[in-house]
């Protein structure tokens, strides 16, 4: 029985130069907006008083389909 080759832990088939390896990581970095999100975690949080939110907002129809209400009255659920 021949054996066979242990599987490398390595992303790549031999280790990439540092150089390729740093251009990755930017590139990861980039691609998933880590900027974006380190500004947004040290930034100021949104206000929590109504004076800063003074107009309603009104809630959004769910609308809800025959099929929906024919499957909730025989499961006994009431969607009014």
């Amino acid at each position: 029985m021949p054996q066979s080759k242990p599987a490398s832990h390595l992303p790549y088939d031999e280790l990439a130069p540092t150089q390729e390896m740093a251009a990755d990581c930017r590139a990861v970095g980039v691609n998933l907006r880590l900027e974006k999100a380190a500004r947004k975690a040290v930034s100021t949080p949104p206000s929590l008083h109504f004076e800063d939110f003074p107009r309603e907002v009104a809630k959004r129809d769910i609308p809800i389909s025959e099929a929906a209400a024919r499957l909730a009255g025989a499961l006994h659920l009431h969607l009014d």
